[in-house]
């Protein structure tokens, strides 16, 4: 691996900014500040350095997978352009939430098993640190076995518990709906009324299931989440399961119950960004200005995270040490993922050179993966060099 050394830009330490520079050696942040050689230096002058973004809820990529209903393409071609997607927007980490559900077609068990086998094969050539976050529709039952097994051979990296339900069977009644249901599924309208039938009759099992997977999961040490909880109770009742993550609580008492009770909290970045949430529920610029809100995801739209941050400044709602600790720090913290989220010595070499001329529009100059640089705009920033020198700061 190169050195790398970043000089002139005003980086992020803890709560302030600092005009130090930064030097990488191979996959790590070696030093802060010192006068060292690199292969490679970047004129960061005007310029924020902030740490990578940690997205831990990312589903984005489904739309690569198949951009209309019906409309698919490879698994391996839909993941290389959803990390290019990650990556020019400053996700240097990313979970790919995988919804396995009852439904055939996109969220099928054949579907889930390809997109983990396609990461697991791919992560290598990957440009973001790609993680396995598996959604697990509690009410297909079917899948327990195989999930507790992926979770003792350490294949899945988050688990969520979601229930969807009650919204599908509701929908039903909405042709609209209705229809982007089964055409996500790929089957007859008759067939898709059968199939949620067989699903309903069986929730009596669901409560025990759940109970055995979170048991598995603890065991295995992977961090666990629930979507969608509407109740403090609710929330309790998976806390006492070791479930540490409260994913889009979908009111103000639930989302306090989850920060009260030391969970954390994640809504939407896409949420900020347009001013509230497109299913008209929690509107998560408040959950953050009430301190609810300790992580903000990607959800469906990568450009999410940087945007919402900034808006967050730009709105007088937090600072942007605040607001990037919702997108980064607080993220890896959730889920154990203590080399990353900060700059510091020792720490993964996850760096965004960020123009921030345009408060509600930041441009991302370049990313540092890992140690390894994998975008750049405006090339005429790097230099190579050997000279252990730095630039003055701007």
């Amino acid at each position: 691996m190169s050195k790398l050394r970043i000089d002139g830009g005003r980086v992020l330490l803890g709560q302030q900014f600092a005009d130090v520079s930064v030097h990488v050696d191979g996959h790590h942040i070696a030093a802060l500040d010192a006068a060292t050689s690199a292969t490679q230096q970047f004129d960061a002058r005007g310029l924020l350095v902030l740490p990578g973004i940690v997205d831990i809820h990312g589903d984005a990529f489904e739309r690569q997978m198949m951009p209309r209903p019906g409309v698919d393409f490879p698994i391996d071609v839909a993941l290389a352009e959803s990390d290019r997607q990650a990556i020019t927007n400053g996700i240097t980490t990313v979970f790919h939430a995988t919804t396995w559900s009852w439904e055939p077609g996109l969220r099928s068990a054949d579907n889930a098993e390809r997109l983990l086998s396609a990461i697991e094969t791919m992560r290598p050539q990957l440009l973001a640190d790609t993680r396995f976050h598996l959604r697990h529709e509690t009410f297909n039952l079917q899948a327990e076995f195989t999930i507790k097994q992926w979770l003792v051979a350490g294949r899945i990296d988050l688990l969520a518990f979601n229930d969807h339900t009650d919204s599908t069977v509701a929908n039903l009644d909405h042709p609209q709906k209705r229809n982007r249901m089964v055409e996500r599924a790929g089957v007859s309208e008759a067939e898709f009324d059968r199939l949620v039938a067989e699903v309903v009759a069986r929730q009596h099992e669901v409560p025990d299931s759940i109970m055995r997977i979170a048991e598995t999961a603890r065991a295995a040490g992977v961090t666990m989440l629930s979507h969608d909880d509407d109740t403090p109770e609710l929330r309790q009742a998976f806390r006492a399961q070791g479930v540490s993550i409260a994913e889009f609580p979908i009111n103000e008492p639930t989302a306090r119950a989850a920060i009260n009770g030391g969970d954390f909290t994640v809504f939407g970045a896409p949420n900020v960004l347009r001013g509230g949430s497109h299913t008209g529920w929690t509107k998560a610029a408040d959950m953050v200005a009430k301190g609810l809100c300790s992580i903000l995801a990607s959800d469906y739209y990568y450009p999410a995270p940087l945007l919402a941050a900034f808006r967050l400044v730009h709105d007088d709602v937090l600072t942007l040490p605040e607001a990037w600790a919702l997108v980064s720090a607080n993220p890896a913290a959730a889920v154990g993922m203590t080399d990353r989220g900060a700059i510091a010595a020792g720490q993964r070499a996850d760096l965004l050179l960020v123009d921030d001329q345009v408060p509600t529009r930041p441009r991302i100059v370049a990313v540092i993966a890992g140690g390894r640089l994998v975008h750049l705009v405006g090339a005429e920033r790097l230099q190579q060099t050997a000279t252990p020198s730095r630039l003055s700061a701007a």
